[in-house]
């Protein structure tokens, strides 16, 4: 009788036991999930602030540029998808976008000329409804066009810039940029270029492009930071 009572309150106990071990871990996986939530929201919120008055630059992605267009550049396609990769971050944070159109309006232009379907942004950067799309007649973005006048006025100090082509453009924008006060961040594989030619030979447009964005970060990046899309977004 007495050996069936001890072993009915070690069995009890044990069960007891159990229970309370049970709940601690219960409890202890609730606090270790709010604890990463909290570190989550945390992060999300540093990521934000360090992203304020930041604006996202696309320059000229249009389908001219794109294979069947007047003037095809190498991995255009290429260039417009990491694009689009960072065209959603700034959607996703509800940051501002800017969307660069050039129109070629001087005589004798072959390419982006007005009303043709060579000329409009590329679907897969496609503006919506609430984002700016600033139209240029020159490869500085800011040269005759309102971009000075609207970052200001929204309190943009960084610029993102992305785009077409890398070493005309996107170069000229980024050095106006530069010399108006902004602190520049290129997507290096978020932009592309062709090949060139001096003094009778071709100058391929990889070499091209290693070239200008080593130019433009040269000193400290002193023009601009340079970076790729996986860096970019895994910050």
């Amino acid at each position: 009788m007495f050996f069936e009572l001890v072993q009915r309150s070690g069995f009890e106990t044990a069960i007891i036991l159990s229970q309370k071990i049970s709940h601690m871990e219960n409890r202890f996986k609730t606090i270790l999930t709010l604890g990463l939530i909290l570190i989550s929201m945390i992060t999300m919120n540093a990521q934000k602030q360090k992203m304020e008055n930041t604006a996202l630059l696309i320059i000229d992605v249009q389908n001219d540029y794109f294979p069947g267009g007047k003037m095809t550049l190498e991995n255009a396609e290429q260039a417009a998808e990491k694009t689009k990769r960072i065209l959603e971050y700034f959607r996703k944070n509800n940051l501002p976008v800017i969307h660069i159109k050039h129109i070629s309006t001087n005589e004798g232009a072959a390419f982006f000329l007005p009303d043709t379907n060579g000329a409009r942004i590329n679907q897969l950067v496609l503006p919506e409804e609430d984002e700016k799309v600033i139209t240029k007649h020159f490869p500085n973005s800011f040269r005759g066009t309102d971009l000075l006048n609207d970052l200001q006025s929204n309190k943009i100090k960084n610029l993102v810039i992305t785009g077409m082509m890398t070493d005309v453009c996107v170069e000229a924008t980024t050095r106006a940029a530069f010399d108006f006060g902004f602190n520049n961040t290129i997507i290096g594989d978020a932009t592309a270029t062709r090949n060139r030619e001096l003094n009778g030979e071709v100058v391929k447009a990889a070499e091209v492009q290693r070239s200008f964005l080593a130019g433009i970060s040269a000193l400290g990046n002193l023009y601009a930071r340079v970076i790729n899309t996986k860096e970019f977004l895994s910050k």
